[in-house]
């Protein structure tokens, strides 16, 4: 049903990971194997978009997926006073870095109408939201383009709620997952659950077809989650160390030499729970965590610090997300790693049948 829906040939959504890693050439190399590639473009201008979209579409037929960040409620207002000490404060990082001091509070621009227009313009008939839910009428809206909708949830709450406003898929994201949270019903302390305790959950609380994220990063996790009902999977943390992927070399090198205790979710580099690997950064900010502003604001005031962090090779200063199961990732081409979920999961899901 969902590779129907989608028009593609295995039930396997590459994540749309913002921030650099999902580069056309790893969008459309995961689309000719036969999975869904999806463009991150939360963080991206429409001009940004359109160029990608217009490289990608050169570089391969096959549907595609564009993930957007939904806008939230008002929550970047914030004293301004405070926003000058963290400033003040990260200024410490810019020195250390050799990069000029910042003094300015940011502008929040929502560019996500001018975004979502963008990919509609483009012809993508395939959209993904995170961080809220899509309202009934953009669902509607949607659909009266022939474009398919799917959102993500961290809670049964959340999938049911989205299944009312009429998405299509509906991915449920465990707490292994690397990079943010897509919560926006629950506390984040209530929406930590587990992947395998949630896919079940959800797939008894919707009708519509559900999407296992969180965790999964070969074939056994792919065979566990369609078990527990899931009809496809997502995987954002296996697609990074691919030859494709655009992530920062230090980043990849982290994920690849990762064990199971080395990620942590913190809040300090954007404001937003995130699920990324500890540096001296993250430890030391956490006891700012009483200062720190909201997504986007914090996002905002970190981001050239990170920025030149990755350029100069130091992993202290960047955030580099992961999920919890990173230590299994490894190097290979995106259609390599596409082919070989497929081919685990029917040998494990031979090797579990006990009759």
């Amino acid at each position: 049903m969902i590779c129907s829906m989608l028009n593609i040939k295995y039930p396997i959504i590459q994540a749309g990971m913002a921030g650099g890693p999902t580069i056309p050439e790893l969008v459309a190399e995961v689309s000719e194997a036969g999975a869904l590639g999806t463009l991150g473009a939360g963080y991206m201008s429409p001009q940004q978009i359109k160029t990608a979209l217009k490289n990608i579409q050169q570089l391969t037929r096959s549907p595609i997926a564009v993930n957007l960040f939904l806008p939230e409620p008002e929550t970047h207002k914030m004293d301004e006073e405070a926003i000058q000490a963290m400033q003040q404060h990260l200024n410490t990082y810019r020195s250390k870095l050799g990069i000029p001091e910042v003094h300015d509070i940011p502008d929040v621009e929502n560019l996500f109408k001018k975004q979502l227009a963008t990919v509609i313009e483009a012809g993508v008939k395939i959209v993904s939201f995170t961080f809220n839910a899509p309202s009934k009428r953009l669902v509607e809206d949607l659909h009266a383009l022939e474009m398919v909708v799917i959102a993500t949830a961290t809670s049964v709450k959340e999938a049911i709620h989205l299944e009312s406003n009429g998405v299509d898929l509906i991915v449920a994201q465990g707490a292994e997952a690397g990079g943010h949270r897509g919560t926006f019903l629950n506390g984040e302390s209530e929406s930590m659950i587990g992947t395998m305790a949630l896919v079940p959950q959800v797939v008894d609380a919707v009708s519509c077809p559900v999407v296992a994220a969180g965790g999964i990063m070969d074939g056994r996790g792919m065979a566990a989650a369609l078990t527990l009902g899931a009809s496809a999977v997502q995987l954002g943390t296996a697609f990074l160390t691919v030859k494709e992927s655009g992530a920062n070399t230090i980043h990849k090198q982290t994920i690849l030499s990762s064990r199971d205790t080395d990620t942590k979710i913190t809040k300090v580099f954007s404001g937003k729970s995130a699920r990324g690997f500890k540096n001296k950064m993250m430890i030391d900010l956490e006891s700012h965590i009483r200062d720190l502003p909201p997504y986007p604001l914090q996002h905002m005031l970190t981001s050239d610090i990170r920025r030149e962090a990755a350029n100069q090779g130091n992993k202290e200063m960047m955030s580099m997300w992961a999920g919890q199961a990173s230590a299994l990732a490894q190097v290979r081409s995106a259609g390599d790693l596409v082919r070989s979920l497929i081919n685990q999961c029917d040998t494990a899901l031979e090797k579990a049948t006990w009759r």
